[in-house]
């Protein structure tokens, strides 16, 4: 009967009130509660950006249209550029055009300005001849020196002159053969001086020589010292041969 008693008691202590608590615990691996956790986070995340992307639209701020708008305005600004090389090409082909013409004016210009000159000077010839014609019986045998002038030129100290011979009706069945020779009268430094063209070693040049059967339109330069001072300038005109000048013509400057 003690046994009984006892076992009795046992069973009640096991399954009782008095039993021992049991506790349950699942079994689910731990790779499977870590993406449990990533999958709530990620729905986290997109339900953060979403709440904010709509509160930046309710507050006025809509990225998408941001960067159309942004992609609009590139676009404009490279319209804008492309037209800009457009029109400096269109300039520059201008002023290429305008300096050539230009140059084309000033070309014409000198041109005109030359054949004002050329003009002028056939006038003045005809106007020699018709002199010549006028006077040939009184001017006998002597060589004609016409339109004799001396001037400055650009360069400083350099003189550029003119003059035309003419040869008498008794030296026409003839050439006329010599050299041409210019004494300038100068003051430098308070003294006077003379100087003549071609100097000794030039007396060879082409510019001096003469040859011609009716009449010489000759002109050229001659240099002194800057701050030398012409007075008068003498053109002497010897035939080859001979020591005495056929014609002589001064200037006053």
């Amino acid at each position: 009967m003690r046994d009984i008693s006892g076992r009795f008691s046992k069973l009640r202590q096991r399954y009782g009130i008095a039993a021992p608590r049991v506790h349950v615990q699942s079994q689910m691996p731990w790779y499977w509660r870590w993406l449990a956790v990533a999958a709530l986070l990620g729905i986290s995340a997109a339900g953060a950006a979403w709440v904010y992307d709509l509160g930046r639209r309710y507050a006025g701020f809509d990225q998408s249209e941001v960067e159309g708008e942004l992609a609009t305005t590139k676009r404009d600004l490279g319209d804008a550029q492309a037209e800009l090389q457009r029109l400096r090409a269109i300039a520059n082909a201008a002023e290429s055009r305008l300096a050539i013409e230009r140059a084309a004016q000033q070309k014409l210009a000198q041109q005109i300005r030359t054949l004002e000159q050329d003009n002028a000077r056939v006038r003045e010839d005809l106007a020699t001849f018709e002199s010549m014609l006028s006077s040939d019986a009184r001017s006998g045998s002597t060589l004609s020196v016409y339109r004799f002038s001396v001037e400055p030129d650009v360069l400083p100290g350099e003189y550029r002159y003119h003059l035309l011979l003419v040869t008498p009706r008794a030296l026409r069945e003839r050439e006329f053969r010599g050299r041409l020779e210019l004494v300038v009268t100068l003051t430098e430094a308070g003294h006077n001086a003379m100087m003549s063209f071609p100097e000794p070693a030039d007396a060879g040049a082409s510019a001096f020589r003469l040859a011609f059967k009716y009449f010489r339109r000759v002109e050229g330069t001659f240099r002194v010292n800057p701050k030398a001072k012409v007075e008068n300038v003498q053109v002497r005109v010897y035939e080859s041969g001979s020591n005495q000048p056929r014609a002589t013509h001064t200037v006053t400057l």
